[in-house]
């Protein structure tokens, strides 16, 4: 994995303004993800100065929780209190054989901390790859229900570094479903749930805790998607897998008027395609892996 010299890099500063100067075009909710965000030195500073920012409502973070535990209270006093962490599994050795590092115990210390905290949201991602994840799908919602963690099972996306994605590895929604079903309770869809947010939500009938499912290749729901990426190095994206992208960093970096990022925006939003069409001949996947492009 290579990684971006330091001057390719937006500033906090130019984060900052970005948002400042398309908050007011409608852009109320803010994710920051990766790569790994908590990598970035005094994180908890640009959690607070977005947060700030007139007209940005709610404010998130997606993190491997490495780095999490010790970096957590600070995110926390900074006004962050919704948080995704990515952990496909509660195995040690699992843990260690999927990620290819022994951080186990520093993930799930990060989880406490964020529980001791008071987070308003704690999620945890788990990616669904088949032949591989079974075992922990049942573990996790057991985990989610004792905690009070909404666990969102995302089927695996043609996004790897490797290349290695097929439509047949891919852990579907409705067999999850059927293995939590099997293993723990009935599950019921929740009513009124918001269209233009990724996961489609399930509670479990008891009453005890709910389950979430990004499903872009069984369920794909583009046609409710609004959402855009701004990359680390200053690229707008209108998909995850777009092959195109367009920058922005220039405007920012340079003496153009605010206007000139106003309308690059407008133009990425008038470009943003029907669909990804993963499920046909047709669909490419893109030449950046997920830890460049962000979730």
């Amino acid at each position: 994995m290579a990684f971006l010299p330091k001057a390719e890099i937006l500033s906090f500063e130019e984060i900052e303004q970005f948002v400042r100067i398309v908050a007011p075009l409608g852009i109320r909710k803010i994710r920051l993800t990766g790569g790994e965000p908590l990598l970035r030195k005094n994180l908890h500073t640009l959690v607070r100065n977005l947060s700030a920012i007139p007209g940005i409502e709610d404010l998130a973070m997606t993190t491997n929780g490495v780095q999490l535990a010790e970096q957590a209270p600070a995110l926390y006093d900074a006004g962050l209190r919704r948080i995704n962490i990515h952990l496909d599994t509660l195995d040690r050795a699992r843990f260690l054989h999927i990620t290819r590092r022994d951080d186990f115990a520093k993930v799930m210390a990060g989880i406490e901390t964020c529980r001791k905290l008071g987070f308003t949201t704690i999620k945890i991602n788990a990616v669904a790859v088949k032949d591989l994840v079974e075992p922990d799908i049942v573990p996790l919602a057991q985990f989610g229900r004792a905690n009070g963690i909404e666990i969102r099972y995302i089927e695996f996306m043609p996004l790897d570094a490797q290349g290695l994605w097929l439509r047949d590895k891919v852990l579907l929604q409705d067999e999850m479903v059927r293995m939590l079903e099997e293993g723990i309770g009935p599950l019921e869809a929740i009513p009124d749930a918001d269209v233009r947010a990724p996961a489609s939500e399930f509670r479990f009938k008891d009453g005890i805790g709910s389950v979430g499912f990004i499903s872009s290749v069984s369920h794909p729901f583009c046609l409710n998607c609004n959402r855009l990426r701004l990359t680390a190095e200053g690229k707008l994206r209108y998909c995850l897998f777009a092959i195109e992208e367009t920058d922005v960093k220039a405007a920012l970096r340079g003496s153009a008027p605010e206007v000139d990022v106003v309308e690059t925006l407008r133009g990425v939003v008038q470009r943003k395609w029907l669909g990804h069409e993963i499920n046909s001949t047709k669909f490419v996947a893109p030449p950046r892996p997920m830890y460049s492009i962000g979730g």
